[in-house]
């Protein structure tokens, strides 16, 4: 399969502390990839160099086979790299439709350099998609915690990726309500969009990933089929202890 993503000896430090060390994997067109480690094993940096929210020190990230040194996050977002953020961060003012007008607007129309068509009945497609249809004209505030997550996915969807990155989207939610966030991005992925999921939820994540990278310490200490990747003792030492 032709690599969406390739992640080549990515460095980051803050002052003297190492956060990542030469990380690399690739990501494969159309792959559900799990990404895991414990608590302070350098996730979220790494989604925040992959991103451009930080800017790694050493090392190469290649999405769709250019360079993306020197981008931004926007710039990011409108080459079809999105994410979802642990903690959702709609805008409070805006009605859901609305929250889903910005990133079509301001991601979509600028990467194909023409207006977007019925923009409204985008934003209904979308609210459909994660079953938010009927709450289009309210606000967030509204919304209990699965429907802010799956308003979360909504919005990083909007901006119509090639790859989402779903970070801890399933954190805080039920049992049932884990399966219904999990039933959503298996449904994304089926129709064509390459996600990295985050997740503590091991349950969750394989059933979702066919593939597994873990980070332990800002080092990538083990990638590969699920089923192997946590049997493998530096892994179940990092989880459980020696």
């Amino acid at each position: 399969m032709t690599s969406l993503l390739q992640v080549q000896g990515l460095g980051k430090r803050f002052g003297g502390f190492v956060a990542l060390s030469d990380i690399s994997f690739d990501v494969a067109d159309g792959e559900r990839l799990g990404l895991i480690g414990p608590n302070g094993s350098g996730k979220s940096t790494l989604v925040n160099c992959l991103c451009g929210t930080l800017r790694n020190e050493s090392g190469e990230v290649r999405f769709a086979g250019h360079s993306l040194a020197g981008l931004n996050a926007h710039q990011r977002i409108r080459r079809g790299l999105a994410r979802s953020f642990q903690l959702p961060r709609p805008f409070g003012t805006m009605t859901l439709a609305e929250n889903l007008r910005v990133p079509i607007l301001y991601a979509v129309q600028p990467r194909t350099g023409a207006r977007v068509p019925d923009i409204d009945r985008r934003c209904t497609d979308l609210l459909g998609m994660v079953g938010l249809a009927d709450k289009a004209d309210r606000k967030p505030a509204d919304l209990t915690q699965i429907e802010m997550r799956k308003l979360e996915l909504a919005r990083a969807m909007a901006s119509e990726p090639r790859l989402l990155i779903a970070d801890e989207a399933m954190a805080g939610l039920s049992h049932q309500e884990v399966d219904e966030i999990l039933a959503l991005l298996l449904r994304l992925n089926a129709e064509g969009v390459t996600i990295i999921m985050i997740e503590h939820i091991m349950r969750a994540v394989l059933a979702f990933s066919q593939r597994l990278v873990v980070l332990v310490a800002g080092r990538k200490i083990a990638d590969g089929a699920p089923q192997d990747v946590v049997r493998e003792p530096a892994v179940v030492e990092a989880y459980l202890g020696s």
